[in-house]
């Protein structure tokens, strides 16, 4: 049974390209998006597709609650990235915030976005699948470019596969870099590109790199997501290919990304 959309739909956007694709899709589509912006990379472009944009910390929950219920927002997107180092920057953080994180036994991704979530079902806002006004970026399984990985990379990917979705198991991190398989890096707080610069310089070149979903993904946050600062990262740190899960993973700009990775000899697939 389908959800029945509001028509003025709430957004509260993180860095990067995906919360603008949201927005531009929701507009187009006849959907009013009023956005909470959270970071200033991507402002001005939310400006062109937003009937609204707001500009607040992570941590300024009261702030947050309160344009949510002047707005009347029934129903709530979470999208773009925002680095997980915003939880050591407490003295940005309001009482409620701080109140509301000492609940949690563990502040990993998961338990922090499951504890948001709740504030916001607390007062009536429902918070909605991210691939609902995205899913055409959603790759199918296959090689996406005209390069094809070898039976080593393949072995690569399939040791990298399943040891990412052992430390999504975990809450640490949904990428792995593999070499010859030998893990080079296992990613952690820092996020993807700088694991795989770190997983790339202990490789020399050639590695493989591996995103997939945590199991049992809540698709109402923390979709994988790559884009072209992605593939620009694994060209200078001379990796060989990145492997995705089909399905579950979002792909900006994927005709760039594909052009670039064809370009640069880099393997794209998604199993």
């Amino acid at each position: 049974m389908g959800i029945t959309l509001e028509n003025k739909q709430g957004l509260i956007a993180g860095d990067g390209i995906l919360p603008v694709r949201m927005a531009k899709n929701a507009k187009e589509n006849g959907f009013e998006v009023i956005c909470i912006s959270l970071a200033k990379d991507n402002y001005n472009e939310l400006k062109k597709y937003c009937s609204k944009v707001y500009s607040c910390h992570p941590g300024e929950v009261n702030k947050i609650e309160s344009i949510l219920k002047d707005e009347e927002i029934k129903q709530l997107t979470f999208l773009g990235k925002v680095h997980k180092k915003v939880l050591l920057q407490l003295h940005k953080f309001d009482k409620r915030a701080i109140d509301v994180l000492k609940t949690a036994v563990r502040l990993n991704d998961d338990k922090v976005m499951l504890i948001i979530i709740e504030e916001m079902e607390k007062i009536g806002i429902e918070i909605l699948d991210q691939t609902i006004f995205i899913k055409n970026l959603m790759i199918p399984s296959g090689v996406l470019g005209k390069h094809k990985p070898t039976q080593q990379q393949i072995d690569d990917v399939n040791y990298g596969f399943w040891l990412a979705k052992q430390m999504g198991k975990l809450d640490v991190g949904q990428s792995v870099v593999i070499k010859d398989k030998m893990i080079m890096a296992v990613e952690a707080i820092e996020g993807t590109d700088v694991c795989i610069k770190r997983g790339c310089k202990l490789a020399k070149k050639n590695a493989v790199v591996v995103k997939v979903a945590k199991p049992e993904q809540d698709k109402r946050f923390d979709i994988p997501v790559i884009g072209m600062k992605t593939l620009r990262n694994m060209k200078h740190n001379k990796a060989s290919l990145i492997a995705l899960e089909a399905n579950e993973t979002i792909i900006l700009d994927q005709d760039k990304v594909i052009e670039y990775a064809d370009k640069n000899n880099i393997v794209i697939m998604a199993v």
